[in-house]
């Protein structure tokens, strides 16, 4: 969901669904559609080094039969497509919000239900994820054809559906299945890739099923895969830890045992987190527990990222490139949340700050994680 779709001044817009039932919404979202995302981000981002975008988009997109969601975006989604094989960059397809939704949160379209498995169970599907299928069978059937697979290297079925709550994840695992072997049907791209969000719940807890569905195929070409989203700025316990401690966890995650079977994507990841970091670069967790005493000190959810000082950048971009580090070391490929956005959550603000350099693979620290091979 693009923050800035929501920003209507005097407006409550929770979510998608409710911005969509305004009485300007269609003006507004082509507004916003022609302008948010264009041919110069595409260029700028291959001229930076990046080789892939995931691009969100709702499913209503490809169908918004019996919904007040609007339609439109899929012309737009077609454009970003031209534009990402004109500068020879990927694609992940990513289904951002399912029927029902699938965690009630803004980014799925509608934060008033959590109705995605609905009447499912382990031997049936419900309206809302039969509903699922249907659109990615739609999906799959333009853009893992042939006539895309120079540009889509794969389509994410559901992007973090909950695991607690009204959702099941054993229903969510076995949906997944289901999903796959239904899309690998229609599809006609024998690389494409078929990528899940783990649902918070890691990588072992989906290596039974992607040894099934990978390990009859050759090696080294899987066509199931999963998404993980890795923040720092999450959950309570990351607001304690200084720039080293976050650098740590970074490494850590490079550490992780893979599974030749079962490759991931850090399909979300961002250079925010909850710190304070004085003059001399000493950091601490921005808790509530300290406050800054030492003059110049800055915290990074106070100050707008156009007035950090040298070394609130500095310590950034060392986390920046420690966790560089580590999904290079371990995962399939990794995708920044987002171009756009504000302060640490966006590549525009990081690079037009000067907190990252002119490339992707210009390191200023060097090596920070000690991997073996």
């Amino acid at each position: 969901m693009n923050q800035a779709v929501m920003n209507i001044p005097g407006l409550s817009i929770p979510d998608q669904k409710t911005f969509d039932q305004q009485m300007t919404a269609s003006v507004d979202l082509q507004a916003h559609w022609s302008t948010y995302f264009t041919q110069g981000d595409v260029a700028g981002l291959a001229a930076f080094g990046m080789n892939a975008l995931r691009i969100p988009i709702g499913f209503w997109a490809f169908d918004n039969t019996g919904t007040p969601f609007q339609s439109g975006a899929q012309y737009w989604l077609d454009q970003a497509i031209g534009w990402a094989r004109q500068y020879n960059m990927q694609i992940l397809l990513d289904v951002h919000g399912s029927p029902g939704s699938q965690n009630g949160w803004d980014h799925s379209g509608d934060t008033s239900q959590v109705a995605w498995q609905s009447a499912s169970n382990m031997s049936s599907l419900g309206k809302n994820m039969q509903q699922t299928i249907d659109i990615l069978l739609n999906v799959t059937a333009k853009y893992g054809s042939l006539d895309y697979a120079d540009v889509i290297m794969g389509i994410e079925i559901v992007n973090e559906p909950i695991n607690w709550g009204p959702n099941n994840f054993q229903i969510t695992k076995t949906w997944a299945a289901t999903a796959y072997n239904a899309m690998m049907a229609v599809a006609t791209n024998p690389n494409l890739q078929i990528i899940t969000h783990d649902s918070f719940m890691g990588q072992q807890n989906w290596w039974d099923l992607g040894s099934a569905i990978n390990g009859n195929l050759p090696a080294g070409s899987p066509n199931f895969a999963l998404d993980l989203h890795l923040y720092q700025n999450m959950v309570p316990s990351d607001s304690s830890l200084n720039v080293i401690q976050h650098i740590q966890q970074a490494c850590a995650w490079g550490n992780a045992a893979p599974n030749a079977l079962l490759p991931y994507y850090v399909g979300e990841f961002s250079a925010a987190t909850n710190v304070c970091v004085n003059p001399d670069g000493t950091s601490f967790g921005n808790d509530g527990s300290v406050s800054c005493t030492v003059p110049g000190c800055q915290c990074t959810d106070t100050v707008s990222i156009d007035q950090w000082s040298q070394a609130l950048k500095d310590t950034t971009r060392m986390f920046w490139e420690a966790q560089l580090q580590s999904f290079e070391h371990n995962a399939a490929g990794y995708f920044l949340w987002s171009l756009h956005g504000y302060g640490a959550w966006s590549l525009v603000d990081l690079f037009n700050y000067g907190i990252v350099g002119p490339t992707i693979d210009d390191r200023m620290y060097g090596y920070q994680c000690n991997y073996t091979v």
